[in-house]
């Protein structure tokens, strides 16, 4: 008999988490689907069902740990966390930005996944198909820094560090612990939600790139690395579009 192997994904309202409930629901997974707009991941658990797949929505903050640990008490088992639930907030230079945005960024990038991973180890630790994976969605932002980028690259590389550390801490425990980093990935929320709505400031970031990645790309990504047999660990997993070289290096046509 197969066990259906459950994957809790954070921020699966849009974007990348959305298309990695997708891409994991393909594969056979169970989705647990948790964001803050509740209409959102419930849309997306009946589209899901309504295919055939298993899937359920959960209303969640991450940044809430009571929150959190009431939605860990209430789950009967977890394979694969993926700790997607993040985003940035300006682009402001050092000398100029804003504390609270800082703040934000920090705690939902961060702490967020600390909450969330403390919250599911056990179950992850406990899984039956013994592949219990958690997944942190860092970025390229968290290994080069760029001008305007200080507060964000600094949650992200507090992401990576977190991933880094917990993949030692755990060695010797059937628990795996990935990283993936993507570079310039074009979806409908990430830079307009940075730039506060300004859709001009939002369609700069990605002018003159012909092909950034989407967000089934980092999802794919994703699903490759959480379908690996049990022994094999991708500890961190850099992606960018071809036209970008580093986070200060892109081409751009015209």
């Amino acid at each position: 008999m197969t066990t259906t192997r459950t994957a809790v994904i954070t921020g699966a309202s849009s974007g990348i988490g959305a298309a990695t409930a997708r891409r994991l629901a393909a594969e056979g997974f169970r989705v647990i689907l948790t964001a803050r707009r509740a209409d959102r991941i419930e849309a997306l658990a009946a589209e899901l069902t309504g295919a055939g797949h298993q899937a359920e929505a959960y209303a969640l903050d991450v940044t809430d740990r009571a929150a959190v640990d009431a939605f860990a008490a209430g789950l009967d088992g977890c394979d694969v966390l993926f700790n997607n639930a993040g985003g940035a907030l300006g682009a402001d230079p050092v000398a100029s930005a804003d504390p609270a945005d800082w703040r934000q960024m920090y705690e939902v990038n961060v702490l967020g996944v600390l909450h969330m991973t403390q919250a599911l180890l056990p179950a992850l630790a406990a899984s039956p198909t013994d592949e219990g994976t958690v997944v942190v969605l860092s970025s390229t932002a968290g290994h080069g820094t760029y001008e305007g980028g200080a507060g964000y690259a600094a949650a992200k590389h507090g992401a990576h560090v977190l991933a880094e550390t917990l993949r030692l801490e755990l060695c010797g425990h059937p628990v795996r612990v990935v990283e993936i980093a993507p570079g310039m990935v074009k979806t409908d929320e990430f830079a307009l939600t940075r730039f506060r709505g300004d859709e001009s400031k939002a369609a700069k970031v990605y002018e003159g790139v012909a092909a950034p990645l989407t967000a089934d790309d980092v999802a794919d990504t994703v699903g490759w690395a959480v379908t690996r047999p049990p022994h094999v660990n991708v500890d961190l997993l850099i992606v960018r579009p071809r036209a970008q070289a580093s986070n200060t290096k892109v081409h751009r046509e015209g």
